[in-house]
Formats: C-alpha cells, structure tokens, sequence
C-alpha cells in the first residue's frame, strides 16, 4: 500500500468511526485487506468497531462502528453469502478460487465490495456487500465455459465447522517455529515472511516472532491460515506437541 493510499484509508476510516461516534448510529466500511485491518487496529479512535467476514476464519472483513451501548440497537453486518453453482455438474470444469473472481472481476466489480470466496464441491461462496447481492445474482451466469446460477444462501457446514485439529511437534510456542512446522518451511523462511510482513495474527501484522497465545488467528500470504489450539505437551526431548487447525 503506497503512502498516498494509506492516508486515504486511514482518514477514510477516521470519518467512518467519528460519524458512528456522533451520530449514535451503526457505519460499516467495505472489505479490509489483512493490511487494511492491520492500519485500522493501530489508529486510534473514540468510536468501538469490530470486524466481520462472514465466516470467523475470513480473511476479507469489513469494519462495523458502533455498539449495542453507543446506538441503543444491534444491526446485522451488511454482508450476504452467495453460492454460485454450476447449472450442471457433470459437464462444469473444475473450477477454482481464481475463476471465480476473475469472473466476478470481470462483471467490472470493485475489489473492495468483495470479501472472501469459498469453493467447495466446485460451488463457490462469495461474502459480498448486501448492495451488491442483486447484481451479482442478475449478472453472473458464467464462470470460464461453465453456466452457474447466483443465489443467496447459508454458506455450507463444513465451511462454518473449523478444521479438524492436527498435532505439530515444535521447539517452541514462538511464531516463526509454528509457521515453518505448518506448512513445511525452514525457521528462517518463516522469519524472512514475519520479516517481510507477509504473516498476520487475528488481523494484525506479526512484529518480531513473539510466543503464540491460544485463540490466535495466524494468516500467512500465498500459504493458508490456521488456529492456534495451544500447548498438549511436552516431548520426552524437552519439544512441543502443540494442536492447530489448518484451515483449507
């Protein structure tokens, strides 16, 4: 993110919090980057936000100002799931999160209004800005040679269900020692991805390889994300067997 845009943004959401704060009523961004998330949590700012994606592995959320104590109301986020399915299955390609998008980028749709895609069983589950579900449903017919219908639904099961949990043995709770055992990396191309601000925990850019705490969301860009479940115990060897759930 260029210097320019990050002013932008920050006074982008500066605006958004102080009208929730004056006015006493629910304000909501459009879909935050990890990067984005990040600048939000280390402005500092009178009005409480949340995030919110749609599902509480996503990546993509949007920022919702307010409270039940500031407003006096509760206010669903403006988020709808959208399962784009092919028409027929035995004759779709198989399609992937880039072809999603690349259609729905096509349709001339700003990034932005997007959050997340899911596929599963070669059917997608877009988190989109409810202001854009009746486009998207009247727009969207194809993806690649594949016919697909656009409609709004609950996103599946095995989507909401977490991971299953998986045992790691590590030297350490540190983050880089997580990192690399999870997706198979050496110590220090995971420091070198902490380094480069490639990895994110619970929406906030890692600095440094501090020990993880349990609960914590770990994202690392072009690799996947998982929960960090703790400790299990110790090995004989003085490691650790420590629990995660790797999300797909």
């Amino acid at each position: 993110m260029s210097v320019e845009n990050e002013e932008l943004l920050k006074n982008r959401l500066r605006e958004l919090a102080n009208r929730a704060g004056t006015r006493g009523v629910w304000v909501f961004s459009e879909f935050l980057t990890l990067a984005q998330q990040d600048l939000l949590s280390r402005l500092r700012l009178d009005c409480p936000y949340t995030l919110f994606g749609g599902l509480p592995s996503s990546e993509r959320r949007i920022a919702c100002f307010g409270s039940e104590e500031l407003c006096g109301y509760v206010q669903d986020p403006p988020v709808t799931c959208l399962k784009i399915a092919p028409v027929r299955q035995q004759f779709a390609d198989d399609l992937t999160h880039r072809d999603f998008l690349g259609s729905l980028m096509g349709l001339g749709v700003r990034r932005e209004v997007l959050g997340d895609i899911e596929v599963v069983d070669n059917t997608g589950y877009l988190f989109c800005l409810d202001s854009m579900a009746g486009f998207l449903c009247d727009s969207l017919t194809a993806v690649r040679r594949t016919t697909v219908t656009c409609t709004p639904s609950s996103p599946p099961e095995k989507l909401s269900a977490p991971p299953p949990l998986t045992e790691l043995v590590v030297a350490s709770e540190r983050l880089d020692a997580a990192v690399a055992a999870v997706y198979r990396l050496s110590r220090s191309q995971a420091q070198a991805l902490i380094e480069a601000g490639e990895v994110f925990i619970s929406g906030r850019e890692a600095r440094g390889s501090a020990p993880l705490t349990e609960g914590d969301t770990v994202s690392v860009r072009h690799h996947g994300r998982f929960l960090y479940e703790g400790v299990l115990r110790q090995t004989k060897k003085g490691r650790l067997r420590i629990r995660v759930r790797i999300y797909p």
